[in-house]
């Protein structure tokens, strides 16, 4: 949401009877029963002038992006007369009328005096807008297919050309004679066999909506990062990154092998492409936010990229060590699990890692916090653990690296006023990150095991989804706050990984079917910053607030505007993407 929005001006009407109190509190909280925030003070209602029969009034503003529950209360505190709950509009107008009947009964009634704004439309008429862009494209590419219209755009995008292929013996060009639209040499294979466009695609869908996050996402709370426990749109994109990224390890890692490559000539690119990631991570687009210029002071050292980094260091070596040049033949039994059994070593890594976890996670003692407190802080938790923030993971940051070498404005200060710095990128979550990385890899196992047998890697693909999505719910017993683990993005708790686990294991059968498969979909435009993504991720990190990426908006409340800028800047990107793609330029590391 943009700011808080509702305005309430609250009415203590004047009574015959003695009024109850002077003056009365108006107090707020999130819904207790889902997030268990204490109330937070909101405004002092005067008394009523009985002379003037005039009755007391205060203004607030109220966040409308959780249900709410307002609570009036006398000055003293020593009586509650009315609560009510209410899931308020953006720029709606609400009055909260209190009547004293009696020196015992108090009414509240909440009047809609303006109704709030459908702040939706700017979604729809983008999604219109885009929408007829695609119609146009998909009309124009078969438009293409007919040989009189191909001929005459031809004949008018180069006369000379198309004259020699008219008169050519060969007559008419045909649709396998036309300029091929993709220009991806061959040299991009993956050993002999072509490269999986629905990995770039899958790496390009994950990027763009990780850039349109970035820039702000319209001002919508959805596109934002969630407070605490629960998802957004916006805490999907980085795990799918990171899966995919462990998909593309096990193919390129395979392919290197095949091709001669020694085991440490590979690990040295393994290493150097480690220490570019975290290099870039830490100097190029790293400051910690509104902090000034950068200083090793106040460095932050945790990060997206340092994170992807670290992540790729140890899944990449973990597949080097066990890999082999001939994997995809498996001669040992259960060949239903000959993606799994071959590297029974790496499994007891990760279980390691994640018993790891869980142990440091549920039992390591956290001064003045409970152990395995996963909670938010601040006012979370009716306010008991004000400086547990993160629980053990945020301890850990603040223990190792400081709390100036972390991420200062966490998601869950502004709903739980939480004052601790905590890094959702943080050492504890990395481990998950592994973790998520893992199973990308295996994914990657699966088409290098099943390669030529589209049936069968969908369907490990659908198991795969469906094991992670029966852990997910045993996990949070279906829930978001009730669970064991609950999903929680800045925590990456494992509930969080096997979740989107089972998202991109189906999100990527159904790429891989369109793109791969059946090639009614040819991955644009995610193709293009997909085969990029380093250039698009450091550039639009880079130049963010340069024209035409951001502009100074005429109203700065109005989500038409931002959603306009947001959409304008991430589709720039996409068409910049498109232009090095069809130039053969790609920024590899």
């Amino acid at each position: 949401m943009l700011q808080p929005r509702g305005i309430f001006p609250c009415f203590c009407h004047h009574a015959r009877q003695n009024p109850l109190s002077s003056r009365l509190a108006l107090m707020s909280s999130l819904h207790p029963l889902l997030s268990q925030c204490l109330y937070q003070f909101l405004a002092f209602v005067p008394p009523s002038n009985e002379s003037l029969r005039k009755p007391g009034t205060a203004s607030v503003m109220v966040d409308t992006q959780h249900p709410l529950t307002l609570l009036l209360n006398s000055s003293e505190g020593d009586r509650d007369l009315c609560k009510i709950q209410y899931h308020f509009g953006e720029f709606g107008n609400y009055s909260l009328v209190v009547k004293t009947l009696n020196t015992q009964t108090v009414s509240c009634d909440l009047i809609v005096n303006e109704g709030p704004i459908n702040s939706y439309l700017p979604i729809l008429f983008a999604f219109l807008v885009y929408m007829a862009v695609l119609a146009i494209l998909i009309a124009g590419r078969l438009l293409m297919k007919i040989d009189p219209v191909r001929n005459w755009v031809y004949k008018k995008l180069n006369p000379r050309a198309t004259d020699r292929m008219i008169n050519s013996e060969l007559g008419s060009p045909n649709t396998t004679d036309s300029v091929n639209c993709d220009p991806t040499p061959q040299s991009w294979s993956t050993g002999s066999r072509p490269r999986l466009r629905s990995l770039d695609t899958f790496r390009g869908l994950s990027l763009v909506i990780m850039v349109f996050v970035n820039y702000g996402g319209g001002k919508y709370w959805f596109f934002k990062h969630e407070s605490w426990n629960g998802l957004t749109v916006a805490d999907l994109v980085f795990p799918w990154f990171v899966f995919i990224m462990g998909t593309s390890i096990a193919l390129a890692l395979g392919s290197m092998l095949r091709w001669g490559s020694s085991k440490w000539k590979v690990l040295r690119k393994i290493l150097w492409r480690s220490f570019v990631l975290i290099l870039l991570g830490i100097i190029v687009v790293n400051p910690n936010y509104c902090l000034g210029p950068l200083s090793w002071d106040n460095l932050r050292i945790p990060g997206v990229l340092q994170r992807l980094g670290f992540t790729y260091l140890v899944v990449a070596a973990l597949e080097l060590l066990f890999t082999r040049a001939d994997s995809g033949t498996w001669e040992g039994q259960l060949p239903a699990l000959q993606d799994i059994l071959p590297y029974w070593p790496q499994w007891i890594f990760i279980l390691v890692l994640e018993t790891i976890w869980l142990c440091l996670t549920f039992l390591l003692p956290v001064p003045e916090c409970p152990r395995g407190y996963l909670g938010p802080g601040g006012i979370g938790d009716f306010g008991k653990y004000p400086n547990c923030t993160g629980g053990a993971a945020g301890y850990i940051d603040r223990l190792l690296l400081g709390e100036k070498h972390m991420y200062q404005h966490p998601s869950s200060g502004v709903t739980y006023q939480s004052t601790m710095p905590y890094d959702p990128e943080g050492i504890l979550g990395t481990i998950n990150s592994i973790v998520m990385a893992f199973l990308g890899l295996q994914a990657g196992k699966i088409t290098l095991f099943y390669k030529d047998q589209p049936k069968q890697i969908m369907s490990r693909f659908i198991i795969w989804g469906i094991v992670m999505g029966i852990i997910s719910a045993i996990l949070t017993k279906c829930s978001k706050e009730e669970g064991f683990i609950p999903i929680n993005k800045n925590l990456w708790s494992i509930s969080y990984v096997t979740t989107m686990s089972c998202f991109a294991f189906i999100l990527l059968l159904l790429i891989y079917y369109l793109v791969d498969v059946k090639k009614w979909w040819s991955g644009a435009p995610f193709l293009y910053p997909g085969m990029n993504s380093i250039l698009v991720y450091i550039g639009h990190q880079v130049f963010a607030n340069y024209f035409p990426f951001k502009w100074k908006m005429q109203d700065s409340q109005s989500h038409a505007e931002h959603l306009t800028q947001n959409l304008t800047a991430t589709t720039l990107w996409v068409i910049i993407s498109y232009i090095f793609y069809r130039r053969r330029v790609f920024w590899k590391i």
